[in-house]
């Protein structure tokens, strides 16, 4: 007799054990997700295939078991699924919403070095040639840097107001650069600052109107940001007199970022809108739910 042989049975009876107990609870959520239409349907066709091959009362108890026990626990296991699934999706949205959170952390802190090199390499330039207007583009940058930094540092409360001033300070710095070349006005009710809004969206619109729109275009142009309160739902369109929109070429970084960021935060209730007026030019416009 060989006793070195290590005994198979007990690990095989485990192993079926729990074969069997993942092919019942597949079969139970199966019977609690399934329309009773549809239990009937197989339920016939089984009948019948048994009858042909002569499996006697199995089938028949294994049909009347199905409807017994779909009658029983099917409405309860059918909501703790729905609970589960609920709970997975929330855990998702969550986990994709830390995600942006984190993509949005890292692309601010690709684009502020390159923005601030800029803007202190201007300030640098001015300080031999136009000295007061060295200090005005400083006060600019302050102000913008007023405006930018707390936001980084609170996370997800940005309001309507601070985005405006942050865009006031942007375009202001962006003037000094193109100088005659841009100007622009912006319309934003008091009574809209103190709604919640998604940081950097404004900016980054206004930022694609000033590259693709009136940096190429050589007499440059003006640029427009309006806010007002829609049905439910606060709008804030950005135009622009530029070379316009190409509706056809892919959108960018900045945009298909925005597109991303509002699905995550808002679903199918926030949009972006992109319309090319046939004077010229380029209208964007943020709808964030209220």
């Amino acid at each position: 007799m060989d006793t070195g042989k290590p005994n198979q049975v007990l690990p095989r009876l485990l192993s079926l054990i729990e074969t069997s107990k993942r092919l019942w609870w597949q079969f139970f959520d199966w019977l609690a997700v399934v329309s009773w239409s549809y239990l009937v349907f197989v339920s016939f066709i089984c009948l019948i295939i048994a009858g042909i091959l002569g499996l006697g009362s199995i089938v028949p108890l294994l049909v009347f078991s199905s409807f017994l026990i779909k009658s029983l626990a099917g409405g309860k296991r059918k909501a703790e699924i729905a609970a589960d699934a609920a709970s997975v999706r929330a855990n998702m949205e969550a986990l994709e919403r830390r995600v942006l959170e984190a993509e949005m952390a890292s692309l601010q802190a690709q684009i502020e070095p390159h923005f601030l090199f800029n803007t202190l390499a201007l300030i640098g330039q001015l300080i031999e040639t136009e000295p007061e207007q060295a200090s005005i583009v400083h006060g600019h940058l302050i102000k913008y840097l007023r405006a930018a930094l707390p936001q980084i540092r609170e996370k997800g409360n940005s309001k309507l107001g601070q985005q405006i001033e942050l865009c006031r300070a942007y375009l202001n710095i962006m003037q000094a650069r193109m100088q005659e070349r841009l100007s622009f006005s912006i319309d934003c009710p008091k009574e809209l600052q103190h709604y919640a809004f998604p940081p950097m969206m404004i900016q980054t619109l206004v930022e694609n109107a000033i590259k693709h729109g009136l940096e190429p275009k050589t007499e440059g142009g003006h640029i427009h940001i309006g806010a007002h309160l829609g049905e439910s739902e606060i709008v804030v369109d950005v135009n622009d007199n530029g070379l316009g929109f190409d509706l056809q070429a892919n959108e960018g970084i900045g945009l298909s970022n925005i597109r991303e960021r509002l699905k995550v935060l808002y679903g199918f209730r926030a949009a972006l809108s992109i319309e090319v007026p046939e004077t010229g030019g380029a209208h964007l416009s943020l709808h964030i739910p209220v």
